[in-house]
């Protein structure tokens, strides 16, 4: 059977399909559009340090073309989309864009990163936007080294050094009443009738040979070098397991001023337990094939050490990295409680590391220094509840700030168990 549907009818139909794919394509463009709230650009920082910075810059080339109006260049964002979860399926359809990047940038393939969402995406254009829209303004050459990262020397606390002072201006003091006393006795002697054995004895000269002589001077010089020997002592004891300044041999001569400085690659991203647990984690071999399954070469003896990544990665065998930062099995510390809730700066402790050819130990590490920290760090309290009652416990205090020490920050089972 055969339905005829008048002329008119069936003009009203085709314009509802067309109206409805037309209000599903305005839908879903709408679902794609880049987002503009600081959650999400947050998200999308967060997002580009850890997966993007290694070979991309907002504003310039690195390894990857500049990602500044990307949403603008690319045919679409979901285009994007697709291509940042598997380029290379992009480019073997023979997508013209996709190959036209391919052979623009040294046939170098994008890592995929499937894992990533499509609202992951979305969060690291909208940071790249806000990033691309801002006004450049010149920076300094050299920035301010962060708070806390001072390394210091290693040995006696300060208070040693006080006490050692003051104790030689007190025997200054003694000396100078002494002279004080003996020209007071002097008078006062004269004033009585003496003898003249008697009067030569109160006036006898006095000189180099009388000085050295004497029990007093005796007495002082035996006192400043028991002094000296006792502060000496007290350093050596005190630098006992302080290895600062230790930057030992690696057996490649791998650089954080190219990576971390040079190319600006996140810390997070090598050292991938920092987030998560105890320990930061040595990298494995595979985080370096990440890039240099592409890049082969490097400069001055660079290219003899990636082969040696490359020929630790084709044995199947692993990095003998050296330890640099040693901590004692008594004590206990947790990185990721530091970097994700403490929020500290990797730079807080290890010091600059991006400007650094061969790492090396920068603070003291000692118990006393990381006291020291606890005493005079904040607590960023803001936006938590877990502390809310306790925020208002410390308001009634009177107190204006809450440091580490003052939630438990010294409590000796904090560290030692």
């Amino acid at each position: 059977m055969t339905i005829n549907y008048p002329h008119s009818a069936l003009k009203s139909l085709i314009f509802s399909i067309v109206l409805a794919l037309s209000s599903l394509s305005s839908l879903s463009s709408f679902s794609q559009e880049i987002p503009t709230d600081e959650a999400s650009i947050a998200a999308g920082k967060q997002l580009f340090d850890t997966n993007c910075k290694t070979c991309h810059r907002v504003d310039s080339r690195l390894i990857g073309p500049p990602l500044g109006g990307v949403y603008d260049r690319a045919p679409s964002i979901e285009w994007i989309q697709n291509f940042v979860k598997n380029s290379s399926a992009v480019i073997a359809s023979g997508d013209p864009y996709a190959v036209n990047l391919f052979n623009e940038y040294n046939k170098v393939l994008m890592t995929s990163f499937s894992s990533l969402k499509n609202e992951d995406i979305l969060n690291i254009m909208g940071y790249i936007k806000s990033e691309a829209e801002k006004p450049q303004t010149a920076t300094p050459d050299g920035a301010a080294q962060p708070a806390g990262a001072g390394g210091g020397a290693a040995g006696a606390p300060e208070y040693l050094n006080l006490i050692l002072i003051g104790m030689v201006i007190i025997l200054i003091l003694l000396v100078v009443i002494l002279l004080f006393m003996i020209s007071a006795i002097k008078r006062f002697l004269d004033q009585r009738p003496l003898t003249e054995e008697q009067r030569e004895v109160v006036h006898s000269p006095i000189n180099v040979g009388t000085i050295t002589r004497s029990r007093g001077f005796i007495f002082a010089v035996a006192f400043i070098v028991a002094a000296l020997g006792f502060k000496a002592i007290i350093n050596v004891l005190f630098s006992v397991g302080v290895q600062l300044g230790y930057a030992p041999e690696q057996p490649i001569a791998f650089s954080h001023k190219i990576h971390a400085g040079q190319y600006e690659i996140d810390c997070k991203y090598c050292h991938t337990g920092v987030t998560k647990g105890k320990n930061a984690t040595i990298p494995s071999v595979n985080i370096c094939m990440n890039c240099h399954n592409q890049i082969k070469s490097g400069t001055n003896t660079g290219e003899n050490e990636i082969a040696k990544i490359v020929r630790a990665y084709n044995e199947n065998k692993p990095i003998e990295w050296v330890r640099v930062h040693n901590l004692p099995d008594l004590a206990y510390f947790n990185h990721s409680q530091h970097v994700i809730v403490g929020e500290v700066e990797c730079q807080t402790c290890h010091g600059p590391v991006q400007e650094m050819d061969v790492v090396r130990q920068h603070s003291l590490l000692t118990m006393g220094w990381c006291i020291d920290c606890h005493r005079q760090t904040e607590v960023n309290a803001r936006g938590n509840a877990y502390y809310d009652k306790l925020m208002e416990l410390h308001g009634k205090s009177g107190k204006a700030n809450m440091t580490v020490e003052e939630i438990g920050g010294l409590e000796c089972s904090k560290c030692h168990y």
